[in-house]
């Protein structure tokens, strides 16, 4: 699993679901995006959609996004507690569990609490508040790591459903991170897909059903030659970009012309926004890639 940033759109911008009481925002199969969760926040990245982290990133960041033509994900973790964070004091001791491995003080939740559940309406409630587009629920696969609780493939459907019938219930579209082996169960609900180095890790078979009910797939890799990946990525309807470990602004995207390009756009120093830094570092709790 990672710790993500910044999704943004130039191709397909998006899609708006009928039949909705407050019409969400859904990213179509084409959309650009950018990720960035650490250094100073480039808006100059050519991407329809960026993805941010929550609590570092201001309302007035994203209505700066919006002016721009940009759609906004906000990233916020939901599997593990994070120390540090504005509500880290509202987690209870009982649903906290073993640490996550290469990160210290973050640990695994009791995603079966029902005491969990207040605390995540409140972020998403914040995601909303701050006009965030869709959200990025990280760490959504506990069951399948070491959690120091029995958590079971049917506790991990029944929270992340939760998430999903939460977020919309705000007007947030929200994206299924990871999570390959219940994707079948979870894509009705889920309205895009954001997966980390399934190339690597010769996995991205996983994701066919959300290419097949026409939903946009955000990947990424930390390792390997785009030259190499690219081609597949294409081929497979997937938004595929390399990005460093870290997810500063730095991409290369095998959307562009000639299957990579740099991020970064130069453009009139007038243009360039001024905008704080993110102070949160990104972090991949998962399985680590090989150097």
């Amino acid at each position: 699993m990672v710790k993500w940033g910044v999704l943004v759109g130039v191709a397909v911008c998006g899609l708006v679901l009928p039949g909705v009481a407050s019409a969400r925002w859904v990213p179509g199969p084409r959309t650009t995006w950018q990720w960035q969760l650490s250094g100073k926040l480039d808006l100059r990245v050519p991407a329809a959609v960026y993805d941010v982290d929550l609590f570092d990133t201001s309302a007035a960041t994203v209505a700066a996004l919006h002016a721009r033509g940009r759609h906004v994900v906000c990233y916020l973790d939901a599997g593990t507690y994070e120390p540090g964070r504005p509500d880290s004091a509202r987690f209870p001791k009982s649903v906290l569990g073993r640490g996550v491995a290469g990160w210290p003080g973050e640990r695994w939740l009791d995603i079966r609490s029902r005491a969990l559940r207040p605390i995540m309406n409140a972020r998403l409630r914040l995601c909303a508040r701050k006009g965030f587009d869709a959200v990025e629920a990280d760490n959504v696969d506990g069951y399948e790591n070491r959690t120091g609780f029995p958590l079971r493939a049917r506790d991990q459907l029944a929270y992340n459903r939760y998430l999903a019938a939460a977020a919309h219930a705000r007007g947030l579209s929200i994206a299924l991170k990871n999570d390959l082996d219940q994707v079948a169960a979870l894509e009705p609900r889920f309205d895009f897909a954001l997966d980390e180095e399934c190339f690597h890790h010769r996995e991205c078979g996983e994701l066919a059903p959300f290419v097949k009910a026409g939903k946009a797939v955000f990947e990424v890799e930390y390792t390997g030659s785009p030259a190499r990946y690219c081609p597949q990525a294409r081929a497979a309807g997937f938004m595929t970009m390399a990005k460093h470990l870290d997810l500063d602004a730095w991409r290369e995207a095998c959307w562009a012309r000639h299957g990579s390009v740099q991020a970064r756009v130069p453009e009139p120093a007038a243009a360039a926004p001024v905008v704080p830094a993110l102070t949160y570092s990104h972090r991949y709790t998962g399985r680590p890639p090989t150097q």
